[in-house]
């Protein structure tokens, strides 16, 4: 989830909407994702792509854009297809780093690979990345989205080796999981999101498909995603400011700043629940 603190609104935006529903993480038939990968082209976010962000309550889907990112686990394949139908690509969202212990898959990790808490989100515990054993896992939430029919991932929660985990990582050793989640991801034909992570962006842009980030203009961070724009792939960037939600002017030169750089940004709730969205 999010690592940053924010406020509430009310809702404002009304729409169209799906509900949110649990899946199982077995796939039928035993089947392969990655025996067809080859057959299907990996999407790829243009530029200019225009966006929604929503991983709690029930999906707006009235809104104006080509890409959705909604949670992997709390969207049925059903509803991945509803929205393709209706023209839209779909992101689905997962937490790499982090133990989250309400998901269906939580009882397969290792006890010893569960780290601190991440700061706001007592739920969460950080993941040691470099124990073997998480792999299968994750390989697991990638056929699922595979299987789903999500246009591609969002995992979170991959640059523990900067936060306090409870362990000793090095910047290496989340190079080398990073990395081994952009392969896998794109041996099932999906795209890949780099999400946050902004001090090995250089070493992982051409690894990954477009960039997920959250608040680097709260925090003076926006040049190190640059290169994502020169390599031709779009930053998506969220900003969960209380001013810029209330604030017209200061929306708007934030929305100056973002257009300069080329970003799609987003206003939202901390929560990702939908209660107000403004698009630069």
């Amino acid at each position: 989830m999010p690592n940053r603190i924010g406020l509430l609104l009310p809702p404002l935006y009304l729409g169209l909407a799906i509900s949110l529903s649990g899946c199982p993480l077995t796939l039928p038939g035993g089947t392969d994702p990655t025996d067809n990968a080859a057959d299907r082209q990996r999407y790829q976010p243009a530029l200019d792509v225009r966006w929604q962000w929503q991983l709690k309550g029930t999906i707006n889907t009235d809104y104006d854009v080509e890409l959705y990112d909604i949670d992997l686990f709390d969207t049925s394949s059903e509803q991945i297809a509803a929205l393709q139908d209706a023209g839209r690509r779909v992101i689905c969202y997962f937490s790499a780093g982090s133990y989250e212990n309400w998901r269906p898959d939580a009882a397969q990790f290792n006890p010893e690979s569960l780290g601190h808490t991440l700061d706001g989100w007592a739920d969460e515990r950080w993941l040691d990345v470099r124990d073997p054993s998480l792999e299968p896992i994750m390989k697991a939430r990638l056929d699922l989205a595979a299987e789903k029919g999500c246009d591609g991932v969002e995992p979170d929660n991959v640059d523990g080796y900067a936060n306090h985990t409870g362990f000793n990582l090095t910047g290496d050793d989340q190079l080398g999981f990073n990395r081994f989640l952009a392969r896998e991801a794109h041996a099932r034909g999906l795209a890949i999101a780099l999400k946050n992570d902004l001090d090995q962006i250089e070493d992982l842009v051409d690894d990954f498909d477009f960039a997920i980030n959250e608040e680097c203009f709260a925090y003076n961070e926006c040049e190190a995603l640059t290169p994502f724009i020169e390599a031709g792939k779009p930053v998506l960037n969220v900003e969960y400011d209380w001013t810029l939600a209330t604030d017209p002017e200061a929306r708007e030169a934030l929305c100056d700043r973002a257009r300069q750089l080329n970003f799609r940004t987003l206003i939202l709730p901390l929560e990702l629940d939908d209660r107000f969205r403004f698009s630069c």
